[in-house]
């Protein structure tokens, strides 16, 4: 499902349940030694996706560890994003001298709290919601959002090392072409010498699941 958001230089690896038996390096174990069962089957699962991925990429299997705010910490050459929800866990992987960065997020296709919305969204964008949920209803775009602007994170803080807040970047939904824009607010990383002033991510909506994805490519 994912793969189809990304592109081709991007290995894409997801499940929908938990295999039995999937084994842990012991810095895994030590990460997650006092997690509850439902913690430890989202961590095992999604580092399962993540090594198959690094062998479709023709790479060793190696642990990975939550690093400075919990950003995974992928071998050395690699970029990489995971992400996990309810029936479902996903890797997307690529080597570095393909892929500059990538941001994965998948959420269940359902309403946001209501309480949810505005600590996550800037006033222009919960208009725009209102907007596409005339148009298109059978969307939770709220929920889109929010799956958007985690994308944005994933893909920002590898680059930078810093927090990007919700209301840092301002997400606007092209439904025609299923993709969105993520305009930041403020100073953006630099890319290949060029400040980058927005991401650009497509989205998917299937099956009771959504899934955003944003990557950026070299060049």
């Amino acid at each position: 499902m994912v793969e189809e958001i990304l592109p081709p230089v991007v290995v894409a690896v997801e499940a929908f349940d938990d295999p039995p038996g999937v084994p842990l390096f012991p810095e895994e174990e030590a990460v997650i030694r006092q997690a509850v069962e439902k913690r430890r089957r989202e961590f095992t699962t999604a580092r399962h996706c993540a090594r198959t991925a690094l062998a479709r990429l023709g790479l060793p299997p190696a642990p990975i560890v939550p690093g400075q705010r919990g950003a995974p910490r992928w071998p050395a050459g690699v970029v990489g994003s995971m992400t996990h929800c309810a029936g479902y866990r996903a890797a997307a992987l690529g080597h570095a001298r393909e892929l500059v960065t990538v941001g994965l997020d998948a959420e269940p296709h359902a309403e946001l709290p209501r309480d949810v919305l505005p600590a996550v969204s800037l006033p222009g964008e919960r208009r725009r919601l209102g907007e596409l949920t005339a148009a298109r209803p059978e969307i939770h775009w709220d929920r889109l959002l929010f799956s958007a602007k985690e994308s944005v994170y994933k893909a920002w803080f590898p680059l930078t090392g810093r927090w990007l807040g919700f209301a840092e970047a301002d997400v606007v939904f092209e439904p025609g072409t299923a993709s969105f824009t993520a305009r930041l607010l403020v100073d953006g990383p630099a890319v290949g010498g060029v400040r980058r002033g927005e991401f650009r991510g497509r989205y998917l909506v299937r099956d009771g699941l959504l899934v955003t994805a944003i990557a950026v490519l070299p060049g």
